[in-house]
C-alpha cells in the first residue's frame, strides 16, 4: 500500500516536469479546428455529422496513466488499444477521487486529498490519458465528482465542512448515507468548495499537449457528477439550482465542449419526472443522460438473473421511451451512459456463463443502432464496463489490486468486461461494426 504525503507529491510533481520538459519539446499534437463535439437539432453533432456511439466506463484511467501509485500505462495503451479495435471510441472516466470516508473502501490513491490541494502526479495523469485518446481518434466524458462514496464526492466535501467521515452507503448503511449526503445541496461552503474544484480542473493546461483543457479535442463532455442526486424531496429546488450554478460556471470557463449531468434519470430525481425534466432543460446542459441497473433496482432477482431476463430489458425499454419521449419534448439528445447485468447466479468469477449479460447489452445497443438509422435521439451507449487485461484478485478490492470497473464498494468482476470475455468482446464488435452503417 503506498502512502500519499503532501512532501511525497511535491516531489513526484517536480520530477514529473522535469520529464515533461523533454515530451513538450516533441509534441506534435496540435488542435485541428472543428473537430469538437457538439449538438445541433436534437443531436450529438461533429463536423456537421450526427454522430452515434456505443462507448464504456473506464473510470480508472487516469490512474493508470499515472507514474504513481497505480499508474501503469503500459496496460493503459494496450486497454486503448484493444478498446479501439473493438470499434469502441468514447470513454466515461472520473477525473479523479477526493480522500474517502474511513468508513467506506474508496478509490485510492486520491486526485484531492484536501480541497483545493491537488495530487500532481494523477493530474498528469489525465493529461497523459487525454493526449493517447486523442492519438486514437477518441473522445472522453469526464465527471468531476460523485454523489456515492466510492471515490469520496459528497461525504469528502461534507465532511470538509465538520459533518464527519460519511456513512458507509453500502446494505444496511444505505439509508443513514442517504441521510448525511442530503446535506450536500443544502451547505453552501460544500458547494463552494466544489466550484472551486470545478473551475481548477476545466481550466487546466494539459502538460503533455500544452493546450488548456477547453481547446482539448479528446474531451466530449464535461459532466457534474456521477449520479448526482438531492437526497431528500425537500431538496429538488436546491439540486435544481446546484446542476445549473455548475453548468453556468464550466461554461463561462469552457464553451467548446458540451456538459452534461451525470444523472440516472428518473431514478436519480426522486422518481420525479419534472425535476429530471428541469435539470436537463437547462440551457448550459447539452444532452439528456440515464443510466439503467435492472438488479440493483429489482427489475430482475441478483439470484435468478438468467430467468428475469426477459422482465430486465422490459422494464428498460419503458425507462428508456419515457426518457426518448422527455428528450424530444426538450429538443436535446439522450445517452444512456450506464448499464450492466452480472454473470450466472450473480456470481463474479470469471468462469460464470455471460449469456444474460450478453442479451441485456444485445438489446441497449440495438436501440442506439435502430436510432441512427432513423436519426433518432438516443446518441450512443456506455455500457459498465471495461475491466479489460485486470483480474479480480478477491471478491473485496485492496489498494494494489488491478483496477477494475467494478468500483471498490463493490464486489470484484461483478459487472466487469474482462478481455477474455470472447462472447460479450465479439458482440461489442459485431454491434459496433453494425451501427458504422448509419454514420454518414
Amino acid at each position: 500500500m503506498c502512502t500519499q504525503t503532501l512532501r511525497t507529491l511535491f516531489i513526484n510533481a517536480i520530477a514529473i516536469m522535469g520529464t515533461l520538459m523533454t515530451v513538450n519539446c516533441n509534441t506534435t499534437i496540435t488542435n485541428p479546428k472543428g473537430t469538437f463535439v457538439t449538438t445541433e437539432n436534437g443531436k450529438i453533432v461533429q463536423n456537421s455529422k450526427p454522430q452515434y456511439y456505443i462507448g464504456t466506463n473506464f473510470w480508472g484511467a487516469p490512474i493508470l496513466g499515472s507514474t504513481g501509485c497505480g499508474g501503469n500505462r503500459e496496460r493503459l495503451h494496450k486497454e486503448l488499444d484493444n478498446l479501439k479495435a473493438l470499434g469502441i471510441d468514447n470513454l466515461r472516466i472520473l477525473v479523479g477521487a477526493d480522500a474517502g470516508s474511513k468508513n467506506a473502501n474508496s478509490v485510492y490513491p486520491y486526485l484531492q486529498p484536501q480541497p483545493g490541494v491537488l495530487n500532481d502526479t494523477l493530474l498528469v495523469g489525465l493529461d497523459y490519458t487525454l493526449a493517447e485518446l486523442e492519438k486514437r481518434n477518441m473522445t472522453a466524458v469526464l465527471y468531476l465528482t460523485n454523489s456515492w462514496d466510492w471515490s469520496g464526492g459528497y461525504g469528502f466535501y461534507l465532511r470538509e465542512c465538520g459533518y464527519g467521515d460519511s456513512p458507509n452507503a453500502s446494505g444496511d448503511g444505505y439509508g443513514d448515507y442517504v441521510k448525511y449526503s442530503a446535506d450536500f445541496v443544502r451547505d453552501e461552503r460544500a458547494r463552494e468548495m466544489y466550484y472551486n474544484h470545478v473551475r481548477s480542473i476545466v481550466s487546466r493546461k494539459n502538460s503533455i499537449t500544452g493546450r488548456y483543457y477547453k481547446d482539448e479535442p479528446s474531451i466530449m463532455s464535461w459532466q457534474i457528477c456521477n449520479e448526482p442526486r438531492p437526497f431528500d424531496e425537500r431538496n429538488k429546488q436546491l439540486f435544481a439550482e446546484w446542476i445549473a450554478t455548475t453548468a453556468q460556471i464550466i461554461k463561462s470557463i469552457d464553451v467548446n465542449h458540451l456538459v452534461s449531468t451525470g444523472s440516472e434519470g428518473l431514478y436519480g430525481c426522486e422518481v420525479d419526472e419534472q425535476l429530471c425534466e428541469k435539470i436537463h432543460s437547462d440551457k448550459n446542459i447539452d444532452y439528456l443522460t440515464i443510466h439503467i441497473w435492472p438488479l440493483n433496482w429489482g427489475w430482475a432477482s441478483r439470484n435468478a438473473p438468467d430467468e428475469g431476463i426477459e422482465s430486465a430489458c422490459e422494464k428498460a425499454k419503458e425507462y428508456i421511451d419515457l426518457h426518448v419521449a422527455m428528450s424530444k419534448r426538450i429538443g436535446k439528445p439522450l445517452v444512456i451512459e450506464e448499464f450492466g447485468y452480472s454473470r450466472r447466479e450473480n456470481r463474479y468469477t470469471l468462469d460464470a456463463d455471460v449469456d444474460s449479460r450478453d442479451k441485456f447489452y444485445a438489446y441497449i445497443f440495438d436501440c442506439v443502432i435502430e436510432s441512427a438509422s432513423q436519426q433518432g435521439v438516443i446518441a450512443g451507449c456506455n455500457f459498465w464496463g471495461w475491466g479489460g487485461m485486470g483480474r479480480p484478485r478477491a471478491t473485496v478490492w485492496s489498494a494494489g489490486d488491478d483496477l477494475l470497473c467494478d468500483p471498490p464498494h463493490e464486489p470484484q468482476g461483478w459487472y466487469s468486461v474482462f478481455d477474455c470475455d470472447s462472447t460479450t468482446t465479439r458482440l461489442i464488435s459485431e454491434k459496433t461494426e453494425k451501427l458504422k452503417q448509419y454514420i454518414k
